[in-house]
């Protein structure tokens, strides 16, 4: 008992910390899951993905089919979405964080059955080498070009 007396300043900082430490997972709301789970609601039931970063940071890489919606656009937007309402949505953000799970919070108020986000995000995504898709870039064509004429 005398220590606690004698020590009850350096126990309210580990209490304290300790807290700070498990307050972002207990607030996480919603159902989570990994890459490896992610890929098979892909394969398995043709799950919807919406990745929810900005426009460049899709345009850099994203999830095969995956739809961008920006967190900033997204309550506009929502609506892009309704034909989806029975499948599995995935929501996807950099890092799985705050921007998916709200995302993933209002499809659900929205009336969607079945919404996941992405653990860790693209980064998670990368780290497992799972393949990343980019917008299709323009191949060179085959066609000779007409040789330009040398002057004298």
């Amino acid at each position: 008992m005398k220590f606690f007396i004698d020590n009850i300043f350096l126990i309210a900082v580990v209490l304290v910390s300790g807290g700070a430490l498990l307050f972002p997972m207990l607030t996480q709301r919603g159902k989570r899951a990994n890459p490896a789970d992610v890929t098979l609601l892909i394969n398995r039931s043709k799950a919807t993905i919406v990745d929810v970063r900005e426009a460049k940071d899709f345009a850099l890489g994203h999830l095969p089919d995956a739809k961008n919606i920006p967190f900033a656009e997204f309550d506009q937007r929502i609506g892009e979405l309704d034909k989806f309402k029975s499948k599995t949505m995935v929501v996807v953000c950099q890092t799985g964080g705050m921007r998916a799970s709200t995302a993933a919070s209002k499809l659900t108020k929205a009336g969607f059955t079945d919404v996941v986000t992405l653990d860790g995000g693209i980064a998670a995504w990368k780290k497992a080498n799972l393949p990343l898709a980019k917008p299709a870039q323009a191949k060179p064509s085959l066609a000779k070009t007409p040789a330009k004429p040398q002057a004298k």
